[in-house]
């Protein structure tokens, strides 16, 4: 299993989990996909996106589980993301945790393995 990772906002989420679906963030909206990272990539993601933003989420996701709706494509520094071309079921997550800050600054994150 390959483990895929999503940032998003409490609030954020929270909505998706009411609604039953998660359409995406402002940004995936924009793009057209919704928009994961890798565990080699998730903290690089949260540092250039979501630097200094508290009340976060970090929701994990087997990425086989999207079968033909996940394209890996060449993003960020010529590294292949996961991009998902279809609404997200929030509870198709394996797990979904607090991404806190640190002292810091800097998020805090949990194990990224299952």
């Amino acid at each position: 299993m390959t483990l895929i990772f999503k940032i998003v906002p409490r609030a954020m989420w929270q909505e998706a989990i009411e609604a039953g679906e998660f359409k995406g963030a402002p940004v995936d909206l924009a793009d057209g996909f919704i928009h994961f990272s890798d565990a080699g990539q998730v903290r690089e993601t949260a540092g250039k996106h979501f630097a200094g933003q508290a009340d976060l989420l970090l929701a994990a996701f087997d990425a086989e589980s999207f079968g033909e709706a996940l394209k890996w494509e060449v993003s960020r520094g010529g590294a292949f993301f996961p991009h998902l071309y279809a609404v997200l079921d929030p509870k198709s997550a394996l797990w979904v945790k607090d991404l806190p800050l640190g002292d810091d600054g800097q998020h805090v994150f949990p194990e990224l393995d299952r």
